[in-house]
């Protein structure tokens, strides 16, 4: 079984790999919907508008049930809550799969949210620990590279499989998947001793740090501004820009690709240089949906906007998640369920704006404004925190692997990690 404390220098532990997965899994039923709604609707006899009520949930469910996931199930073994909240995942797909009612559907979207919210929380810290500080915001990159190829690959996939499978085809495959994935993780995560004791005080001392709350407020921004745009961008490609509606989907993909690829240097870079790293990521993603304005009357000129807003914007989202973590020491998990919490506050709330913007005066070019302004507005916390430094930032929670019968949590911050025995 491959350690989760030492990997060969240069190489992220595989248990980073099991958990970016998990997030590809997650971050697939959260976007696929969309491409799903006209037949869903048709299905469970609502109207499509109502039936975006599924996204809303989701989102919802994230941004209040990622925290109190974290904290309910903080005392429970770190191995037993991923496996769990995968368990979980895949139930509410089979149930929402498996009935007429939408109701039903809207409230097995809520549950299955409530897992994400619990995996992403615990597994960003699996993530970090195992790593280890020098490659803590690597295994985050890794980590989010997962919820960014669902948008490349899982929500492509899944929307073209719902052509011809029926919605509920998505779905009995989404569950298929987390349950495979419940059997790697419960396979390849060692079980873990936090080293630290597991303190709900803790948890919410942790919150009192203000640099904490700068790297979330930067992390609402940056990706308000940046989804702001994304929301409305069709109708700035088709009728402004003069790319035809069928061709849209492939200038999706390219934001979808400079997402990922931005996720990666931001992993890449952030352990180094982070402040440097996100203080430039922000300012070019702010100029580049300046230009995005007048540069929209051109196709080429705006795929390619398109395709920098997404690899600038998405550079900082790996860099300020890690400085969070580091920020709330030995009190991890409230901290990482708030940093997801804080990017779909982020996506709610830059969309809704957007979407006042493009109503009014401003009309297609609104939400590329409203998007440049929030990416502009967030090199106000990255500034303040690079000026109150981060070298000192809290110390990533000690973790070590256990044989099979211990599942104790201790309180001996200076052991030695130990490797798992086969």
């Amino acid at each position: 079984m491959p350690s989760a404390t030492g990997p060969a220098p240069g190489k992220l532990p595989f248990v980073v790999w099991v958990l970016a997965a998990g997030t590809f899994l997650m971050g697939t039923t959260e976007f696929v919907i969309a491409g799903l709604l006209p037949e869903m609707a048709a299905d469970l006899d609502v109207s499509v508008s109502h039936a975006g009520l599924l996204i809303t949930a989701f989102a919802i469910g994230m941004i209040v049930g990622g925290p109190t996931m974290a904290l309910a199930t903080l005392r429970l073994p770190q191995r037993h809550t991923l496996i769990g909240a995968l368990a979980v995942f895949a139930l509410g797909h089979v149930v929402a799969a498996l009935t007429t009612s939408f109701t039903v559907v809207l409230a097995a979207r809520v549950v299955t949210a409530l897992a994400t919210g619990a995996f992403w929380a615990v597994g960003f810290v699996i993530a970090t620990t195992a790593a280890g500080p020098g490659s803590a915001t690597r295994a985050v990159g890794v980590m989010m590279g997962g919820l960014t190829l669902a948008n490349v690959v899982g929500v492509p996939i899944g929307s073209f499989v719902g052509q011809f499978t029926g919605w509920r085809g998505p779905f009995w495959a989404l569950a298929v998947l987390a349950a495979l994935a419940a059997v790697f993780v419960g396979r390849f995560i060692p079980r873990v001793e936090q080293q630290a004791e597991v303190s709900v005080r803790a948890e919410v001392r942790a919150l009192r740090q203000g640099r904490l709350w700068l790297a979330l407020a930067a992390a609402v921004l940056i990706m308000g501004g940046v989804l702001a745009t994304y929301t409305y961008i069709t109708p700035l490609l088709t009728d402004r820009a003069g790319i035809a509606a069928s061709a849209v989907p492939l200038v999706l993909i390219a934001f979808g690709v400079g997402a990922l690829a931005g996720t990666a240097i931001g992993g890449r870079l952030g352990d180094r240089r982070p402040m440097a790293t996100t203080i430039t990521a922000a300012a070019a993603t702010a100029v580049t949906l300046l230009v995005l304005i007048p540069g929209s009357n051109s196709a080429v000129a705006a795929v390619v906007l398109v395709f920098v807003m997404a690899l600038a914007g998405f550079t900082v989202n790996p860099v300020v998640t890690s400085l969070a973590v580091r920020f709330a020491g030995d009190a991890p998990t409230l901290t990482s369920a708030l940093t997801t919490s804080a990017y779909n506050t982020g996506i709610a709330a830059g969309s809704a704006i957007a979407g006042m913007a493009l109503d009014s005066s401003l009309g297609l070019t609104g939400p590329a404004l409203v998007g440049a302004v929030s990416a502009a507005l967030t090199l106000l916390p990255l500034i303040a925190l690079a000026l109150s430094g981060t070298s000192h930032a809290g110390r990533i929670v000690a973790q070590r692997t256990t044989p099979p019968r211990s599942d104790r949590v201790r309180d001996d911050a200076s052991s030695t990690p130990v490797p798992p025995r086969h």
